[in-house]
C-alpha cells in the first residue's frame, strides 16, 4: 500500500499543466485494415476501462460504434477522476499491434494500427463559444448490442463544426437533449486542445523549430509474435507481460513517458 502512495504522489509531482488535474475524453480511432484493427482498437479500450477500474476512476462511454464482424470502429469515452487528463496525456497516439491474425485461415502475422486521442474535459468557467451557426446537428437511432430502449429511438446525436469539420457523436443517454449536451462538451474540448495546438505551433515558428505533430508513426508497439513485447518507442520502457498491460496494467509506461517528458522531451511543452 505504502508504495502504491509514493508512487501516485511521485505521478501528480510531474503533473503540472494547465488542464492536468482535469477529467479526460478519450477517443479510439482505428487505422486501415478492416476487421484487424477494429479488433484491436476494441482490444485496447478494454485495456483502458481496466486501467481505469483498477485506479477507481469513473468511466462513461459516450459512444462506441460496432465493426462489421468484429471489434468497433470507433469509441469515446470520458474518465473522471483528478489528474485523469495529465496522467492519459501519455498515451495519445499511434498503438501498433503485431500478432499471428485470428482473422486469418493461412495463421499469418499482421501488424494493425490504432490512434488514441485525449482532450481534456474543459471546466464550465472557461467553456469555449460555439455560435449555432457553425454546427450541423443530425439525429438519428443508436446501435449497440442488446435491446435497451437507447438502442431502440431516435436519440443519437451527431454535431458537425463546419469551421474545423470536427464532428462528435454520443448514443449513450436516453434523450436527444442528454446526447446533444454530452456531445457538446466533447466539441467544445478538441476545439479547445485544437486551439493549444495552434498556439504551441506559432511558437515553434517564432522559435525556428518544426515540430511534426501527426500521427505519422506508432509511439508503443504491442508485440504476440514471434515473441512477446510491449514496447515504448519515446521511452524505451518495456516489458515482456504483454498480457498484464492488455488487462490494464500501463502505469509503468506512464510514469516513463511523464519523467521523459518533464526531463524536456521534443513533444513537451
Amino acid at each position: 500500500m505504502l508504495r502504491a502512495q509514493l508512487g501516485e504522489l511521485e505521478v501528480r509531482t510531474l503533473l503540472g499543466g494547465e488542464y492536468d488535474d482535469s477529467d479526460a475524453i478519450v477517443s479510439i480511432h482505428p487505422g486501415a485494415g478492416g476487421t484487424e484493427s477494429q479488433d484491436w482498437a476494441e482490444m485496447l479500450l478494454r485495456m483502458y476501462l481496466r486501467w481505469a477500474e483498477r485506479r477507481g476512476f469513473g468511466v462513461e462511454v459516450i459512444e462506441r460504434q460496432e465493426g462489421d464482424e468484429a471489434g468497433i470502429k470507433s469509441a469515446t469515452f470520458i474518465v473522471r477522476g483528478r489528474f485523469a487528463y495529465g496522467i492519459l496525456s501519455a498515451e495519445r497516439g499511434v498503438h501498433r499491434l503485431v500478432r499471428i491474425s485470428p482473422f486469418d485461415a493461412a495463421k499469418r502475422r499482421h501488424t494493425s494500427f490504432t490512434a488514441i486521442d485525449v482532450v481534456p474535459v474543459i471546466d464550465a468557467a472557461v467553456e469555449i463559444e460555439v455560435p449555432e451557426k457553425d454546427l450541423r446537428i443530425d439525429v438519428y437511432r443508436s446501435s449497440g448490442p442488446g435491446g435497451q430502449s437507447v438502442n431502440t429511438t431516435d436519440s443519437a446525436v451527431r454535431v458537425t463544426h463546419l469551421p474545423t469539420g470536427i464532428v462528435v457523436t454520443a448514443q449513450n443517454e436516453r434523450s436527444q437533449l442528454q446526447n446533444k449536451n454530452v456531445a457538446m462538451t466533447v466539441l467544445r474540448a478538441r476545439l479547445a486542445e485544437l486551439m493549444r495546438q495552434e498556439r504551441a505551433q506559432k511558437l515553434d515558428e517564432l522559435r525556428g523549430e518544426r515540430r511534426d505533430i501527426d500521427f505519422g508513426s506508432a509511439f508503443r508497439s504491442y508485440v504476440l509474435a514471434p515473441y512477446q513485447m510491449v514496447k515504448d518507442n519515446r521511452t524505451a520502457a518495456e516489458t515482456s507481460n504483454v498480457d498484464g498491460v492488455l488487462d490494464g496494467d500501463i502505469d509503468a509506461f506512464i510514469r516513463a513517458y511523464l519523467e521523459w517528458q518533464r526531463k524536456g522531451s521534443p513533444t513537451s511543452s
